[in-house]
């Protein structure tokens, strides 16, 4: 079945660069290459591309997983020399960082068998946008090529005010905040040098001819320091000399710490992290939970609902992100959570067994219930929900060895 059968059209035209980057950042540090915007970037495109994409059909008794061809090749192996984590990566940094809040990947489909052959991503540097009069009317130019919004995917993240089929970034938002960040580990450096934090400051009853000059200055520290060997004590004269001891400022002191704490948590609200991610605070498994239910979440619902309208034709089937490894559990949760499922037969003991890393047991496939772990089958056969003439006609069949009894 041909799940794809749009046919490409062309025309020539000239692509107009989009440049990223803060121009003004204290030695020009790019949005792309600051650490702190890397690490929220690549934390969010790390959980989004672990979650798997799952082709699901409504049917009349819930939504159940469909595994085919189709669902492979976007599960699997979306592109050529790219697997699915690769590929999801590759278009959240885009959102994210590359491509100002889009992500575009052009469909490539087999001529012989009509079905797809390649999700090819965009290089998001190289694709300018040709808006039209209306909402809806726009194309995409791309390395001397046109492109029609039915040709391609287009991720979007932030949708315009005005033109809300593309997305808008972070990179305005953020420039101050990175021109802070990096000003703040500028002046750090500095300070953790030393260059500007004398310890000891010696004051030296001399002319002023001999202090003016560097040489000067090396004359008399050579004279009274350099000749004196380690660990042994300065003999100096006590009117011509004289020695303090400086306690030089901390970080602290000059507000550095304080300064560039409010920046980072400025710039994790913005990018929608937790500030432990970079380095503000302490782990907290209930905030991280709340962020993959709600940052992920969405960002993986935005790739989801795109795929489905761009990819499928069947209006019963819908691509979906499964997020339920990214959350933070332990062993114990897992088993009794896996627990209550079984003990209600919404579960069998092997999927519960996967949960936990196990290999499914063929004595394990059998559904369970109540606090005796009765098979379900048998369910009816307790004898206390049995009357006097029901449990002596089912006595009389055990007798023939023809049924059982659970009590």
């Amino acid at each position: 079945m041909a799940f794809w059968n749009r046919r490409k059209q062309q025309r020539s035209s000239i692509a107009i660069p989009i440049a990223l980057g803060s121009t003004d950042a204290v030695g020009y540090v790019k949005l792309s290459e600051h650490p702190d915007v890397l690490t929220a970037v690549d934390k969010i495109a790390d959980l989004v591309s672990n979650m798997t994409i799952h082709l699901v059909e409504k049917t009349e008794k819930g939504d159940k997983r469909i595994v085919n061809e189709l669902s492979r090749k976007v599960d699997i192996e979306p592109c050529r020399n790219m697997t699915r984590k690769t590929w999801l990566y590759k278009i959240v940094r885009d959102l994210l960082l590359d491509g100002d809040g889009n992500s575009i990947v052009h469909i490539s489909v087999d001529k012989k068998t009509g079905l797809i052959e390649n999700l090819v991503p965009f290089q998001m540097s190289m694709v300018s946008y040709n808006d039209g009069n209306s909402l809806i009317d726009y194309t995409i130019d791309y390395s001397g090529i046109t492109y029609l919004p039915d040709e391609v995917i287009h991720f979007v993240l932030n949708p315009h005010p005005l033109y809300p089929y593309r997305g808008i970034g972070y990179r305005v938002a953020l420039k101050n905040l990175v021109k802070n960040l990096s000003q703040a580990n500028k002046t750090k450096n500095n300070f953790m040098s030393g260059k500007y934090m004398p310890s000891i400051i010696i004051a030296v009853d001399a002319l002023t001819e001999e202090l003016s000059s560097k040489e000067g200055r090396e004359e008399i520290l050579n004279k009274y320091i350099d000749e004196t060997e380690g660990g042994k004590p300065w003999v100096i004269p006590a009117d011509l000399v004289k020695v303090e001891q400086v306690k030089p400022l901390s970080l602290k002191d000059i507000a550095i710490v304080e300064g560039m704490e409010i920046d980072k948590k400025s710039l994790a609200g913005l990018l929608g992290v937790p500030a432990f991610f970079l380095g503000v605070g302490e782990f907290d498994k209930d905030e991280y939970n709340n962020f993959v239910n709600t940052r992920i979440m969405s960002i993986g619902q935005r790739i989801a609902q795109t795929l489905t309208r761009d990819i499928l034709i069947n209006p019963n089937w819908y691509f979906r992100l499964n997020p339920r490894s990214l959350y933070s559990y332990n062993l114990t949760e897992l088993v009794n959570a896996g627990k209550e499922l079984v003990d209600r037969t919404a579960m069998r003991r092997n999927e519960w067994r996967d949960w936990v890393g196990l290999d499914p047991d063929e004595e394990m496939e059998e559904l369970i219930i109540l606090e005796n772990y009765i098979p379900a089958d048998k369910i009816g056969n307790q004898s206390k929900l049995l009357s006097d003439e029901e449990r002596m006609a089912l006595a009389l069949k055990i007798l023939k060895g023809g049924g059982t009894v659970v009590s």
